[in-house]
Order: structure tokens, then sequence, then C-alpha cells
């Protein structure tokens, strides 16, 4: 493996109207982050509503279980997704890729919205939904890479790890606009009847405009100094050819991702599952309980990214490695006896509290890992290949182990996987101090 530069020693004076600057283009690059996890978390919010009409069964968790198989599914493209879109991003710039990628989120959402039923149109409801799903795969295969790949190129190495932390805030910020529409929805709007015939379909139509309107202001974005500078040196790349120079970094990428992406989809994703159907609250008490603890995690990324710019990122993945190998399976354990929702926040907000550190920096050690011209295909299709195969079947893995009378399978399952992650921490080398981010080849 080719050795990592190091930062360099004096950083260009940092003026007021950088700052504007930087902060602009991390404000409508992390926008439209927020929009296009809107869309695709739409899905998990609503599933408990729309299932039925596409999955139809007199048991609910076979008609949850089938949802989570299309929600798994989606991921399978995700790897195609970041192949294309860090190509784009590579050699024909951030901004075009990330204008791309909302785009195509937009699309899928649409399909969605004016889908017809099961009842209507039989087994083609539920090959559409696919469809529409496969597509929004695409897209955020591709909003990955691009994004951590741009929020961490606007930034200054002081302060790197704070504004990338800002990919999570709006990531799970997007699911929480979702949870804000169904509570809007359920509360104000519609009863839970009209919900399940036919409200379903508002917030499909809700995303796919939003996401016109944030493709409209990502044209505006301007291109990374990174990206401008490597064209000229090194000339444009994305290729595999290029991308395959640097296997120690591809499999750190994998090793990185693995823990972390099963642990943030069961915090998130599964939890509005796992407390309906397991621990046993109302709709109305897990809506609220999963408000709460997304809430809390957004507040946590920033504090997080800016403690790894002091300290380093290895102490912050360390910790959310060991404390999430431990604390796992009696969180998951303790959570299911419940039957308080404020109870159920505080384990939830608890579970946070370490994988956090994984989530709020995960974005820069990827991209610190990779020199500019292959730096987006690099963070974006290991990671996306990652994430199909441990972060998207994490709920359907539990909901099959609860299916066959075993849900407590998969809390091992978990804490196994972030073991394994644990040892990559363990050994890697700190990317703060060995960073990639100014090298163009």
């Amino acid at each position: 493996m080719t050795d990592q530069a190091l930062e360099p020693a004096v950083e260009p004076a940092t003026t007021l109207a950088d700052v504007e600057r930087r902060i602009k283009a991390i404000l409508i690059g992390s926008a439209g982050n927020l929009v296009e996890w809107y869309d695709f978390y739409a899905y998990t919010a609503f599933a408990l509503y729309f299932a039925p009409a596409f999955f139809p069964s007199k048991d609910p968790v076979v008609e949850q279980l089938n949802a989570a198989v299309v929600f798994a599914a989606t991921f399978l493209m995700r790897p195609l997704g970041g192949w294309v879109f860090g190509y784009l991003a590579d050699r024909y710039g951030r901004r075009l890729s990330l204008t791309v990628s909302v785009l195509c989120m937009c699309f899928g959402s649409l399909i969605i919205a004016v889908t017809p039923t099961y009842a209507t149109i039989g087994i083609a409801a539920p090959i559409i939904l696919a469809l529409a799903r496969v597509i929004e795969g695409l897209s955020l295969g591709g909003e990955y890479g691009a994004s951590a790949t741009y929020l961490s190129e606007v930034a200054d190495a002081k302060h790197r790890g704070f504004y990338s932390s800002f990919q999570y805030v709006t990531l799970i910020g997007g699911q929480l606009t979702a949870i804000i529409v169904l509570l809007l929805l359920q509360k104000v709007f519609l009863t839970t009847d009209e919900l399940k015939a036919w409200g379903w379909r508002i917030p499909f139509f809700i995303g796919a405009c939003l996401a016109v309107f944030t493709a409209v202001m990502r044209r505006n974005l301007h291109e990374t100094e990174a990206f401008v500078e490597a064209k000229k040196t090194a000339g444009p790349s994305g290729s595999i050819t290029a991308l395959l120079k640097y296997p120690r970094e591809l499999l750190l990428v994998v090793g990185l991702t693995a823990g972390g992406t099963a642990a943030f989809y069961t915090f998130t994703t599964y939890m509005q599952t796992f407390v309906k159907l397991s621990v046993g609250l109302t709709e109305d008490q897990t809506t609220m309980v999963i408000f709460g603890s997304l809430l809390f995690a957004c507040v946590l990324q920033p504090v997080y990214g800016a403690i790894s710019d002091r300290i380093g990122r290895k102490p912050l993945l360390i910790f959310f490695g060991v404390a999430g190998t431990l604390s796992t399976i009696p969180i998951l354990t303790a959570l299911k006896a419940t039957k308080e929702p404020f109870t159920a926040f505080l384990l939830i907000c608890s579970a946070w509290i370490f994988t956090a550190g994984y989530t709020s920096i995960n974005a820069v050690v990827k991209a610190e890992l990779f020199p500019t011209n292959v730096r987006a295909l690099g963070v974006g299709l290991p990671y996306a290949i990652t994430v199909s195969l441990f972060g998207g079947t994490a709920p359907a893995i539990a909901l099959y182990f609860k299916s066959i009378g075993h849900e407590t399978w998969f809390y091992y399952y978990l804490s196994g996987v972030i073991f394994l992650s644990l040892l990559i921490y363990a050994t890697m080398r700190d990317t703060k101090h060995a960073s990639a981010m100014h090298r163009h080849a």
C-alpha cells in the first residue's frame, strides 16, 4: 500500500469569505442529503400503513417481513449506484453526481406515490414497489460516496470531523422529517383508516417535490477545490483500475462499515418495527419514542465530530466497537422486556451513545483514506457493498429470527458483527494523522 500523505504543515489563511462559502456549501449539500434520506425513510415510517396494501396477510409480522425484504432488496442496487455515481463524481465533478442522484430519488418516490395496490393490479403492485425501491437504492448508493467526499473536501483540516458529521445529522434528519410528516398526518389531518387507504401516498408526493427543489439548489453548488486541482494535475479518473491500486484501503472501508451499518439500521430502521411488534407499544407511542431517540442521535453527531478533531478518529471508533460489543445484547434484551415508552426511549438513546462513535465520523475516515482522483468511488463502492450485506439486511434478519421464534439470535448476530469491526478499528492507523486528503493520485 502507498503510505498516506500527512496534512500540510501550514494551512492557508482562512478568511471570513472562505468560512461563509464553506458553510453555504455544507448547508446545501446537507439539505440534499436530508431530502434523499427522507424519501428513502418514508418507506419505513409508513410501512405499518401501506404493507397490507401491497402484501396482504392475516399475520402482521408476515406483512412487515415482506416489506422488510423489499427494503433489503433495494440495497442490492447500492453497489451499482456507488460505482456509477462515484465514477461521475471523480470524472465529472461532485456537483453533477449529487444533482443526478437526487433526481433519481425523485423518480423513485413518485412511482411509489402513484402505484395501485395489490387489490387493484395483483402481483404487479409489489413488483412495481420493488422497482421503485431499486431506483431509490441506486440513488442512495451514489449519494453516500459523493456526499461524504464533498463535505470532507469543502471543510478545512482542523474542523473536518465536525463539518462531515453533518452528513449523518441530515441523514438522521431525513428520518426525523419522515416521522414529523407521519405525526402530522396521524394527529392532525387523517384518521388511521384514511392513512391505510390512501394517506400513506402523501409523504412520497412530498418527497418527490422536495427532490426537484433540491436538484435545482445543487446545480448552484461550487465544485470543490480538491477536485478542480486534481483535474488539472492528475486528470480525471474514477476508474476501477485506478481504484484497485488501493486494495488495503478498500478492505478497510468494508471492515470499518460492517458493524457500524448493522448497528445504525438496527437502531433506526428496525427500531420502529421492534418497539411496535416486540415491545408492544401503540402506534402513537412508537412514533414518539423513535422521534425522540433520533433527535438525540442528531445532537450527538456534531459533538462527536468535533471531539474527533481534537483527539482523533480512532478513539471514537474503538469506543463504538467495545461498547457496542458489550452493550448490544443487554440493551435489546431490556428493551424487549419493558412496556414503558420512556424506558424504551432511554434504552434506545443509550445505544446511540456508542453508535454515534461510528456514524459521526465514518464518512470523513473513509474520505481520508483515498486520494482525490478516486475518492468518491473509493468511499462509495465498498461502502455500498458492505451496507447491502450488513445494513439493509438487518431488519429482514431480525424479523426472520422473530418469525421462527428466536428473536434473541439477532442480538448475538449484531454484537458479533460489531466485534468484527472492532478488530479493524484496533489495528488501523488514525486517518486524522495520516490523511490522503491533499493527495491527487
